[in-house]
């Protein structure tokens, strides 16, 4: 006979992970608490800000399910109608439509607030979900089928036991340090520029993703009040770290005139930019993302270069996934931190973690050289992506996060 415990699922993190798996779990039969270590709705919660993701199709139909997406997301979410894929310098290019694939959009642009917003708004009104702000987890034990979490809540030291700890703390996961946990980590020498650009001449609905030798360049379309008269874009820039200082540095018009030169004049001239962010990029996996009672999610278990946009797509996946895996296994009778029901979470992720990793990985790696050979050969591979209908569904299928086995949240399906 199982002991009793507060909680069946602590969650470690209250970004936009960790918020998320708890929404999967409102009205569940599980008693869920997040522990975060900034204040609820204080505006300080890191993946909260101004920032922008770009949510692939099958990440809408996740918030579909959670019903989330029509009245907190929607209202300011901007299609990807069309993406166009280049190489700076060579004629190579692809071309992806949403009209394809019979979708309205191969994806959306979302300020992190507007997310941030909307998950909490679910959660604050969950019967089931408790947060526990601010708060850090100090330490934890595993018993026979409960773990003991050691906290500080409010500045104060507390002791709460759960069948389950989820990890979704992010890339520097507190919890990975305490479990002793191993990882692979490597950084790429890059470091990515984040801000907000306004063009004279932009495109609505296309977003654009171009290769340079230090990295890719995206620009992803997004509404505003500036709409009328141009076209805002959240940016993602693509430098080396030598690079990094001296761009951050730039005043707002030599810092234009450097983007311009850089992207060319397919969106006209760049007139604005906002605030700017530098962000180091590395790459990170786990040798262990399971153990008993505990399990490890997004960022906490892989860490992507932000090529694509691939990174809290794969994360919201994990959460789907784990959801459905964790209420299956309330629903047989099983105990939801059993390392047998963990091991079945982690085999059913696998292949999809591999392959995202492999792609991006991939990208980068051969287009960040000059070399010629791999140039003519990327050119090439560009070329027959574009001109060769099954490679060109393959590769949006997989950008648009619909390839292998789905869990329900993923199909638009409630668990």
């Amino acid at each position: 006979m199982t002991r009793e415990v507060d909680y069946d699922v602590i969650i470690v993190g209250g970004g936009l992970v960790g918020a998320s798996l708890a929404c999967a779990l409102v009205d569940q039969p599980l008693r869920v608490a997040v522990i975060e270590a900034t204040a609820l709705r204080s505006g300080a919660q890191p993946s909260f800000d101004a920032r922008t993701v770009a949510l692939s199709y099958s990440s809408r139909r996740i918030f579909d399910a959670m019903r989330l997406w029509a009245v907190g997301i929607a209202p300011s979410a901007s299609p990807i109608e069309r993406i166009v894929v280049c190489d700076r310098g060579h004629l190579g290019a692809l071309r992806l439509d949403c009209r394809e694939h019979g979708t309205d959009a191969l994806g959306y642009v979302v300020e992190n607030r507007v997310l941030g917003e909307a998950l909490l708004e679910r959660v604050s009104n969950a019967h089931n979900v408790n947060y526990l702000c601010p708060a850090s987890v100090t330490g934890f034990s595993r018993q026979t089928d409960t773990t003991t979490v050691q906290l500080v809540l409010e500045g104060e030291p507390k002791q709460l036991t759960t069948r389950l700890v989820v990890a979704a703390d992010g890339g520097n996961s507190a919890v990975r340090k305490l479990a002793g946990v191993k990882a692979w980590q490597v950084g790429y020498g890059q470091t990515a520029i984040i801000a907000n650009v306004l063009t004279d001449a932009g495109e609505p609905g296309v977003a654009f993703e171009k290769f340079t030798n230090s990295g890719p360049l995206a620009l992803l379309p997004m509404i505003g009040p500036e709409q009328e008269c141009g076209q805002r874009y959240a940016l993602v820039w693509t430098v080396r770290d030598s690079q990094r200082d001296e761009i951050l540095s730039l005043e707002d018009e030599a810092f234009l005139a450097r983007l311009q030169q850089r992207f060319g004049q397919r969106c006209g001239r760049f007139v604005a930019v906002g605030q700017r962010f530098g962000y180091p990029l590395t790459l990170l996996r786990m040798h262990q993302q399971v153990r008993s009672g505990l399990v490890f999610v997004g960022n906490a278990a892989h860490t992507l270069h932000p090529v694509a946009g691939q990174g809290f797509n794969l994360g919201l996946r994990d959460v789907a996934a784990l959801a459905q895996t964790l209420v299956e296994a309330r629903t047989g009778g099983e105990d939801i931190g059993a390392l047998r029901v963990l091991k079945r979470y982690a085999a059913w992720r696998r292949t999809d973690h591999l392959q995202v990793t492999a792609f991006t990985d991939g990208v980068v790696r051969l287009f960040s050289t000059d070399n010629l050979p791999f140039a003519v050969a990327r050119n090439a591979g560009l070329l027959a992506l574009d001109l060769v209908p099954p490679l060109k569904r393959a590769f949006a299928r997989q950008a648009m996060g619909v390839m292998g086995r789905l869990p329900r949240l993923a199909r638009g399906l409630p668990l």
